[in-house]
């Protein structure tokens, strides 16, 4: 993102926050990237006088929103305002096997803004989205093919059991719990390749940028890895007898 993006950015992260406390009334971001997040985490500082809470619709979600405000400030609550919609094939024997990247490219083609779309997770047959509520209605209408694959969508009334977050537990052994070391041998890199990852900003912790590979997480974190996946870094289990350290992640699947 270039440089002068990033202060639009901020600057509508602040005038969002102040437009919350000055009317008593929530505001929202449009759905975030985890670049865009960690932008918003950088002036976190400066909206001190403001409460904030960040969702995506389910437990991890990639995208999120950002609200601003909350029921201690106005004495009132306000959900969200995000759909999960279930898009499914009309006659699944003849339906093609259609990727996350197809269902997007469906809804570019509909002239949609990227911030009105949150995760899409791809299930089998079946893909869940994730959109602002004011788009769902236009979702529902025309998403109609996605490729040659003609589709329904259905408003869901619930969570789908099936987007929330599988978890495999892991245990890796690492000369030591520096973050380099943990994804190197996590996702099979040298550490080299590891720090590389770092340069190029593609690590988030929490949902923030994190730019010092030597970085020991804590338990508890989620360490995202752009182009590679997402981990629960739960700690360190035992030593082995040659000084290697086994910790303990959970893959999200």
């Amino acid at each position: 993102m270039a440089q002068s993006e990033e202060e639009l950015l901020k600057k509508r992260f602040l005038e969002l926050a102040d437009r919350a406390y000055e009317r008593n009334l929530y505001t929202f971001s449009g759905f975030l990237s985890p670049g865009e997040l960690s932008i918003f985490y950088e002036i976190e500082g400066q909206i001190g006088h403001v409460d904030y809470e960040v969702s995506g619709g389910v437990e991890q979600a990639e995208r999120v929103m950002v609200r601003f405000g909350s029921e201690d400030m106005f004495g009132y609550p306000e959900d969200f305002p995000i759909v999960c919609l279930i898009v499914e094939p009309l006659m699944k024997k003849f339906s093609e096997a259609l990727t996350h990247r197809d269902f997007l490219g469906a809804l570019m083609n509909l002239g949609m803004e990227r911030s009105t779309l949150g995760d899409i997770v791809v299930k089998e047959a079946r893909a869940y989205i994730f959109c602002l509520d004011s788009m769902a209605d236009f979702i529902m209408e025309n998403l109609i093919k996605v490729k040659h694959t003609s589709v329904r969508c259905i408003r869901s009334s619930e969570m789908p059991e099936e987007v929330k977050p599988e978890l495999k537990e892991e245990t890796v052994l690492v000369s030591s719990e520096r973050l380099d070391g943990v994804i190197a041998k996590l996702y099979h890199l040298s550490r080299s390749e590891a720090v590389e990852i770092f340069r190029e900003k593609r690590v988030f912790v929490d949902g923030r940028l994190c730019e010092n590979n030597s970085r020991v997480p804590n338990g508890g974190e989620t360490v995202s890895v752009r182009g590679f996946g997402k981990f629960l870094y739960v700690g360190r289990e035992y030593e082995t007898k040659k000084g290697k350290s086994a910790v303990k992640l959970c893959r999200y699947v």
